[in-house]
């Protein structure tokens, strides 16, 4: 993992939800070390899913390959949207990229574990898993990447 990646891991889709809206899919998914789970809210008309795919979750605090915070003050580059062209971002390499705020932090489903709660625009993430490995995520914004 580079600087800027929080969090990175290998899951299983375990169970998909697609009853309540259109186009978004609440997933299912357990770690391949059976360790870290999470749910998260899926627009399935760009990443559509099924049971017993892998996939592969990173959560990082910037996009930037070198590690460099982005600018929050609006001076300079100030994100995703920036980025000039031929230039190579993290988001290169995955399929699904979203940017949310982490907004709460929970005593996880068993000793020695924490739960994550993050959300992105109205999609949520929810991460159970050992105190850890999700530890890093104790930070304001982040961006998840999904790749199959």
């Amino acid at each position: 993992m580079s600087d800027a990646q929080l969090f990175e891991d290998t899951f299983t889709i375990t169970s998909i939800n697609a009853q309540k809206y259109d186009r978004v899919a609440r997933i299912s998914c357990t770690s391949t070390d059976n360790q870290t789970t999470f749910t998260l809210d899926v627009n399935t008309e760009l990443y559509p899913c099924t049971v017993g795919e892998s996939v592969s979750l990173a959560l990082a605090s910037t996009l930037s390959l070198d590690g460099k915070e982005e600018d929050s003050s609006g001076a300079g580059r100030g994100g995703w949207r920036d980025v000039g062209a031929g230039e190579q971002t993290l988001a290169d390499d995955y399929d699904y990229v979203c940017h949310g705020k982490v907004y709460r932090f929970e005593e996880g489903s068993t000793s020695g574990n924490m739960s994550v709660f993050v959300s992105f625009g109205g999609l949520l993430l929810y991460m159970d898993g050992p105190y850890s490995k999700l530890v890093p995520l104790k930070i304001d914004h982040v961006y998840l990447l999904l790749k199959k």
